[in-house]
C-alpha cells in the first residue's frame, strides 16, 4: 500500500496568491514539528523539491525560480528553503496523494497496446 503523503503550504503574504508547495510524511512532519529535530529531514519530506503556484494551492505547480527563492526565503539551498517552508507553512492533508504506485481501472482491458495493428497484433 502506498504511504500517504500531507503537502505544507507556505504563503509569503496573506493578499497574494503565489504559494510555495513541499510533500512531507505526515507522521514524521508532526514530531518534527512538536520540536523532534532529530529526525532527518530526509525522512520527513517526500523529495527534496519545492513546487511554486501563483494560482493558489489548487493550480498548476510548478518550480520556483532561484531569484524567487532568494526573494522569498532570503537563500537558494534547498534545506534552507525546505526548513523554512516546514516551519512557517501550514499542513494541507492531501486526500488521495499518495506516493508510489497506483492501480490502473481494470475495466479498461488489458495494459497491451494493440492499436493499429488489426487481429495480428494480439
Amino acid at each position: 500500500m502506498p504511504k500517504s503523503l500531507t503537502k505544507v503550504v507556505y504563503k509569503p503574504d496573506t493578499q497574494s496568491t503565489d504559494e510555495f508547495i513541499i510533500f512531507v510524511n505526515p507522521a514524521e512532519y508532526k514530531k518534527w514539528k512538536a520540536g523532534d529535530r532529530t529526525i532527518p529531514l530526509a525522512e520527513v519530506v517526500d523529495s527534496f523539491k519545492v513546487f511554486y503556484s501563483n494560482q493558489g494551492a489548487q493550480g498548476i505547480l510548478g518550480a520556483p525560480s532561484k531569484q524567487q527563492l532568494d526573494t522569498i526565503f532570503s537563500t537558494t539551498k534547498d534545506v534552507d528553503v525546505m526548513t523554512q517552508i516546514l516551519e512557517k507553512g501550514k499542513d494541507q492533508a492531501g486526500n488521495g496523494i499518495n506516493s508510489g504506485t497506483t492501480t490502473m481501472n481494470a475495466a479498461r482491458g488489458s495494459l497491451m497496446d494493440n492499436k493499429g495493428k488489426g487481429m495480428s497484433g494480439i
